[in-house]
């Protein structure tokens, strides 16, 4: 695939108009990809990347470009948990709550997430700074409770790793 040839065929979308009303960031990211159902996870996984969550504008964007009802492009990206409907924080906390963390403490260092960061599992702070976020197993029990904020893994997390996480700078 030449990677400096638009893909995007403005009689693609209704009216040809479709492409003003989404961001130049998805314009750009549709412009790398042929306009085939195959690319869908793709494309929702570079805008994911791009913007944090994926907009319900961009996402019918996709359908359009794909030929793919609405339905389809929701359905994948409500399938995926690396996909997200609502806007993600520059840094993403996720904290375990495999059968090891919650035998180890991961409650408690939950509701002192929460405390620490003014919001609830599933949120993100007003400031856009951080997302907090229980799943199922990260796959490292032996260091159970555990906690990734970004890139980083904190094992056998307490009070004063959520202070940690908190506190550390982070490039954006």
């Amino acid at each position: 695939m030449e990677s400096n040839q638009s893909h995007i065929d403005s009689s693609c979308f209704v009216g040809g108009d479709l492409l003003g009303k989404i961001s130049r960031t998805t314009q750009e990211i549709l412009s790398t990809y042929p306009p085939h159902p195959r690319f869908l996870l793709p494309i929702l996984q570079d805008i994911q990347a791009a913007r944090k969550y994926l907009p319900v504008s961009e996402m019918k964007a996709v359908a359009e470009y794909l030929d793919v009802p609405d339905s389809r492009v929701y359905a994948v990206a409500t399938f995926y948990k690396s996909l997200s409907l609502v806007p993600k924080g520059d840094v993403e906390i996720k904290l375990c709550m495999g059968t090891a963390c919650h035998l180890r403490g991961a409650g408690a260092v939950l509701a002192k997430l929460e405390r620490a960061l003014g919001v609830e599992n599933g949120s993100t702070t007003p400031d856009g700074r951080f997302s907090l976020e229980t799943v199922n197993c990260l796959g490292a029990c032996a260091l159970a409770p555990v906690v990734v904020a970004g890139e980083k893994t904190f094992g056998k997390a307490d009070a004063a790793t959520v202070k940690r996480i908190i506190e550390e700078p982070r490039d954006p």
